[in-house]
């Protein structure tokens, strides 16, 4: 048996310096690295910055000039979804398309037959689900910003190849050409899935169309944000209280607090437009209640969390909207 400084993990002795633990290999760092490398690369390509910039021009004064159509904030999810629809949409085509793979991977008749057979009814199917996929998901486009617009740019085209692939395939099928048709199905899933993946990271690492305020809580008690001399009436006034940013905002003597950071993308609201009791985000012309916090106007489909105010001693104070429990009074009196 080894004595006690043999043992892995005791620190070394007097003098003798500890061995630096091993440098990860290349490898294994490309192995945790490679998909923010992939989107890092995507965004350095030239002529995907200039047909994100061409096609910015051009839809977003439509965007603008019809954001109060209802069928426009339809699209987008809406107040009345409470989320994004495209995401749901997309799951439509993706799983018909699978459909396709394992029909085909089924049928073991080798006779070429034209027309349309079971796995061409499910192409089919997915091609007019990826139309009304894809309208939503430009729409969702037109409402997104900087790298995620370039990347999410990209998950389009992807997604439109797809779409051809799998209209070709369609074609071929009915033409009678079966192994044609089964490779460019295959092809059409292969593409699918890397725009699905780039769809992904949109979401999941960097937050697109997602709830901005979901875990906005604090602060926990009430806390002075900001002397009642310092808000004049009808002067959105931005303020942080415990790391939490609020708009402060007074109309007609009465005091409305609002988190201050867009529900839909971040936006400042203290730097968008008031009218009456309404509040409209400067970044995509989401609208808010003062008084409540509901959406009346989308891109966003969350409503804006209310804070609590009161004043004191000549200070306006805030709470969260989960105030700090309160401890048991045999607590409270003991020294």
């Amino acid at each position: 048996m080894g004595t006690g400084s043999d043992q892995a993990g005791d620190p070394p002795a007097a003098g003798q310096q500890a061995e630096p633990p091993p440098a990860s290999t290349p490898a294994a760092t490309r192995l945790v690295t490679w998909h923010g490398d992939l989107v890092a690369s995507l965004d350095r390509l030239g002529w995907l910055r200039t047909l994100s910039d061409w096609l910015t021009g051009a839809l977003e004064p439509v965007r603008e000039r019809h954001q109060d159509n209802l069928v426009l904030e339809l699209l987008h999810g809406g107040r009345w979804a409470g989320h994004p629809i495209h995401p749901a949409l997309s799951d439509l085509p993706i799983g018909l398309w699978t459909g396709v793979l394992v029909l085909d991977a089924a049928d073991r008749d080798p006779a070429p037959r034209r027309g349309i057979d079971p796995a061409g009814v499910l192409s089919a199917a997915g091609i007019l689900a990826s139309v009304a996929t894809a309208v939503t998901g430009l729409t969702d486009w037109t409402v997104s910003n900087d790298e995620d617009r370039r990347v999410g740019l990209m998950h389009g085209l992807l997604n439109t190849a797809a779409l051809g692939l799998q209209g070709a395939s369609l074609g071929s099928r009915m033409a009678g050409h079966r192994s044609t048709a089964r490779a460019l199905a295959a092809a059409s899933f292969t593409v699918t899935a890397g725009a699905g993946y780039l769809g992904g990271h949109l979401v999941f690492s960097k937050g697109v169309m997602v709830n901005r305020v979901a875990w906005a809580i604090g602060p926990r008690r009430w806390t002075r944000a900001l002397q009642e001399a310092d808000l004049p009436d009808d002067t959105p006034t931005a303020v942080e209280a415990e790391g939490r940013q609020i708009m402060l905002y007074r109309h007609h003597g009465t005091l409305y607090a609002l988190d201050n950071v867009c529900s839909h993308a971040g936006g400042l609201l203290s730097r968008g437009t008031f009218t009456g009791l309404t509040v409209t985000c400067p970044l995509h012309g989401a609208r808010f209640g003062l008084a409540d916090g509901r959406v009346g106007r989308g891109p966003a489909n969350q409503p804006q969390p209310v804070l609590p105010t009161r004043i004191r001693n000549g200070w306006i104070e805030v709470r969260g909207s989960l105030p700090a429990p309160r401890r048991p009074a045999k607590e409270r009196t003991q020294p």
